[in-house]
């Protein structure tokens, strides 16, 4: 059965990964990973500035997720809860065939085929439970890891503009 229904939240698994749902006690890899000027540098966002950004950010994903209006993991190494990083898929379509995909590792954590992994994962359950026939991608044109990335999961660029290079991947 297809379909964009994020509740009970959808835990995914990988070979050393744990993709869940975020909670409360993330608060502070969550502003760690907002307020990182490394991470930060290639999005459109301001930096979380306190720990009340990171609690608030928090609660509104999981509104958007009780509302089926975007769905947001934490990934986590398996064998442990701490937040490294997190992975979305966002901005569906009115028919629910295509969506955003969203993510963000800590600096720590990045080049180490994590997000290669968990995005994997993510467009498996794009597929097999929402039914998305399409996934796109947008990132800055100078994020070099990210345009690796998405060349590697399959996805086909299809603009270059100023900054942003859109990407899309048929499922």
């Amino acid at each position: 059965m297809t379909g964009k229904k994020f509740t009970p939240f959808p835990v995914l698994r990988t070979e050393r990964l744990i993709l869940r749902q975020l909670v409360s006690s993330d608060d502070k890899e969550i502003f760690a990973l907002r307020s990182d000027n490394n991470v930060n540098r290639y999005l459109d966002r301001k930096p979380s500035k306190s720990i009340d950004d990171a609690r608030i950010f928090i609660q509104t994903i999981n509104e958007n997720i009780q509302r089926n209006d975007s769905i947001y993991w934490a990934i986590t190494w398996k064998g442990t809860d701490k937040l490294i990083g997190t992975i979305c898929l966002f901005d569906f379509c009115d028919d629910n065939l295509k969506a955003e995909i969203g993510y963000e590792l800590l600096p720590d954590f990045q080049q180490k085929g994590i997000m290669k992994e968990a995005a994997s994962k993510v467009i498996e359950f794009a597929i097999q439970h929402i039914g998305l026939h399409s996934i796109e991608a947008h990132t800055h044109a100078e994020n070099q890891s990210s345009t690796k990335l998405l060349e590697k999961l399959n996805f086909k660029r299809h603009s270059v503009g100023e900054v942003l290079v859109h990407y899309n991947i048929v499922l």
